[in-house]
């Protein structure tokens, strides 16, 4: 689905439905914290890297999109890239951070496969907006608050140009398949532990 700038206009085009913002320092050092704990953990052989390892080895992506080869320890996401990792289920997320990106999101897919999906990035934390116009896969959208904490999970159909409300400030949304998030027992409250890939700029 597309981002709205405005919750009463278009998303914002960057992705098209988020946009609230604390500022740039807020989710770069937010960012910055996951990458440095993601790298500690994989290096200590933690609950972390176990799960992404679990994911990677399970059949459900490729080398392109991150996963490690049978038997090594996960590398970190490819650049454009991002883990969103509940408990023992990951997401491989593309990152939409600029407002180009944001605002071409999902449009013109023919499918988001489980697992996958796209993750919006915004440089502030604030109320944002999202609609499904040119999107044609149905999609659950989760927004996250402080400390990766999901405040919300929306359901948007498609070609629905109604807009649809984060329910709070954010800077961080995930877009997956329809009903993914009900199917692995996610609901509000939940709290991600999110994995950049390399050069993440956020504009």
């Amino acid at each position: 689905m597309n981002y709205s700038h405005s919750l009463k206009a278009w998303r914002g085009r960057a992705g098209g439905r988020r946009s609230p913002e604390r500022g740039q320092r807020y989710a770069a050092s937010r960012t910055l914290a996951a990458c440095l704990a993601v790298c500690c953990a994989t290096a200590c052989g933690s609950g972390n890297g176990g799960q992404v390892r679990g994911d990677a080895s399970s059949g459900q992506g490729t080398a392109d999109e991150g996963a490690a080869p049978a038997g090594q320890a996960p590398a970190l996401p490819p650049p454009g890239m991002a883990w969103v990792i509940f408990g023992t289920d990951t997401v491989r997320a593309e990152v939409a951070s600029t407002p180009d990106a944001r605002e071409k999101g999902l449009m013109d897919r023919s499918s988001v496969p489980d697992r996958t999906g796209m993750l919006f990035v915004f440089p502030r934390v604030e109320e944002r907006s999202f609609w499904m116009k040119d999107t044609h896969v149905a999609l659950d959208i989760a927004f996250f608050g402080d400390s990766n904490q999901v405040i919300s999970i929306k359901q948007m159909e498609p070609l629905d140009e109604a807009l649809t409300d984060s329910g709070g400030p954010t800077s961080l949304a995930l877009e997956v398949r329809q009903g993914w998030f009900a199917d692995q027992g996610i609901e509000v409250g939940v709290v991600a532990e999110i994995v950049f890939g390399p050069g993440l700029s956020i504009s």
